[in-house]
């Protein structure tokens, strides 16, 4: 972009949303979505950010193995309730599920809609795990960038967070927070929250968000704890273990102007971390 450093104009008012989820059944679980975005819109929030896969749950082998009926995409009927509620509530969503490539091949992917309800980007998890390729899910190759009232969001799902590069790329296409859609066990969300996600705010200077499971979904358990850092690594808000829960904090322009100012890792003239290809959705 041709300032990367510039901010946007007014806060906004992101959460951070977790519930349990019920296993292949896109339907219940968009209906769950829903409900959330009224909870968050209730609280005064602009955005919500969820889990990954939280439309059918983390289930690969039931996605691969149906991929026509488990995945989903942007003329899906059954995301109807989703679009309906962010329009109602005039409040964006970036929700996690499986689609699928041209080819065919499912993916993991984040879903954005903005506050009309209009899926406004898709994003492909571009760090799919060696247990997901090895269950057929393609990776994405592209980033995305998700822009609402002027504010600049890069999203991410999951292991894409333990990558450095991946929230740098976000920062330098201009990105003012860093979402991401996590599966995360508790001993592994101990970890995320304590260091992980601090560290990738404070390295690019962003406000950072984290959605996780919270209970079971396939294989694992999520430990819940979905939170929000400022972008000096400040924790702003924790929803713990509730089910279902929220984690709500104001992003204001004024922080990142005074958080940019003390640590202008941005302006740093060594800066080699390719932006690489990226798509950007919404309203710019």
């Amino acid at each position: 972009m041709d300032d990367q450093l510039s901010l946007p104009a007014a806060p906004l008012t992101v959460a951070a949303g977790q519930a349990v989820c019920a296993s292949l059944d896109l339907v219940a679980n968009a209906a769950t979505a829903a409900d959330l975005v009224r909870r968050a819109a209730d609280r005064g929030a602009d955005l919500l950010v969820l889990p990954e896969l939280f439309l059918t749950g983390y289930e690969l082998p039931g996605i691969t193995a149906d991929p026509g009926r488990h995945t989903t995409g942007a003329d899906d009927s059954r995301l109807d309730p989703l679009r309906e509620a962010c329009a109602a509530h005039r409040t964006a969503l970036v929700v996690g599920a499986p689609t699928r490539a041209e080819d065919g091949t499912p993916r993991i992917s984040a879903l954005a809609f903005d506050r009309d309800g209009k899926l406004a980007a898709t994003y492909d998890k571009q760090h799919a795990t060696p247990s997901e390729r090895d269950a057929g899910i393609a990776p994405g190759s592209c980033g995305t960038t998700f822009v609402l009232d002027g504010w600049r969001f890069g999203l991410s799902i999951c292991w894409d967070s333990s990558f450095p590069e991946h929230a740098r790329a976000a920062a330098l296409d201009g990105c003012h927070a860093y979402l991401n859609g996590g599966m995360f066990s508790p001993g592994f969300s101990a970890k995320a929250n304590s260091f992980l996600f601090p560290a990738r705010a404070m390295d690019n200077t962003s406000y950072a968000v984290l959605a996780n499971h919270c209970g079971p979904s396939g294989p694992y358990s999520g430990g819940g704890h979905s939170a929000i850092w400022g972008p000096l690594g400040e924790l702003l808000a924790d929803a713990g273990t509730a089910d279902p829960g929220l984690a709500v904090a104001e992003f204001a322009p004024e922080v990142l102007r005074a958080a940019r100012a003390e640590e202008p890792v941005l302006v740093d003239p060594s800066l080699t971390a390719p932006v690489r290809p990226r798509f950007v959705g919404g309203a710019l």
